[in-house]
């Protein structure tokens, strides 16, 4: 399957961007007759014959739509500190695209050693690995936050916290309970501090482990992503 991405594709007539393209004629090769298949990152898969193959402009008609292509029942919202190496946290991004996530909140806190960031090259790491693992949907990435815009935002599924505090923590597939929603927060390589914990105990955050071993921010993402996808699966 050649999977495009298309934000606003409609189930007839429809042009893919230059970049799709330029992919689509210039790299995949792919010409006039040719069936692809684009989605508009809400859930829909339109199977699709090219008609038209230009390098800036490809103009293809939908032949069949499929909603809520591999659509999951729970929502998986991870609030997670960017790393100080960028790439770790894109990779993040990628891993966690590919398994399976929902939303994803950038999160500036206390022993953050990243305090800036700019999404647009992060939104086209999560477009990538969107067409990559041929999935319908596009992770939401908020723009990012502190704990205290996080916490006002409405939330009505389960929520946890992983720090390294006291290891005695209950691990996340013993606490999640199968179907719900979940925010996870993740905090940064200096974790939490002890302010952020409390406060986050307060909102109701539940303390959670995930694993014996001391993981990095984005393993540590990636490892709760994969953990809430295998006790929904």
């Amino acid at each position: 399957m050649y999977l495009f991405y298309s934000p606003d594709a409609t189930p007839d007539l429809n042009v893919l961007g230059e970049q799709e393209s330029w992919h689509c004629t210039r790299v995949l090769r792919l010409t006039e007759g040719d069936t692809i298949h684009l989605t508009d990152g809400r859930g829909n898969l339109y199977e699709c014959n090219l008609l038209k193959a230009e390098p800036k402009q490809c103009l293809v008609k939908v032949v069949s739509t499929q909603k809520g292509y591999l659509k999951r029942k729970n929502h998986l919202h991870i609030g997670i500190a960017p790393t100080k190496s960028l790439d770790r946290f894109e990779w993040f991004l990628e891993k966690a695209t590919e398994i399976g996530i929902d939303e994803i909140t950038p999160v500036f806190c206390a022993h953050s050693e990243r305090i800036r960031l700019k999404t647009e090259r992060l939104q086209k790491i999560l477009i990538a690995a969107m067409k990559q693992s041929l999935k319908a949907y596009l992770p939401k990435l908020n723009e990012p936050s502190d704990l205290k815009k996080l916490f006002s935002r409405d939330f009505s599924g389960q929520k946890f916290i992983g720090y390294c505090e006291t290891g005695e923590e209950e691990a996340l597939q013993k606490v999640y309970q199968k179907g719900e929603d979940a925010l996870i927060l993740i905090g940064p390589e200096g974790d939490f501090s002890p302010d952020e914990i409390i406060v986050s105990k307060k909102e109701g955050f539940i303390p959670i482990s995930l694993g014996k071993s001391r993981l990095r921010t984005e393993t540590a993402g990636v490892v709760a992503c994969h953990t809430i996808l295998l006790m929904n699966a």
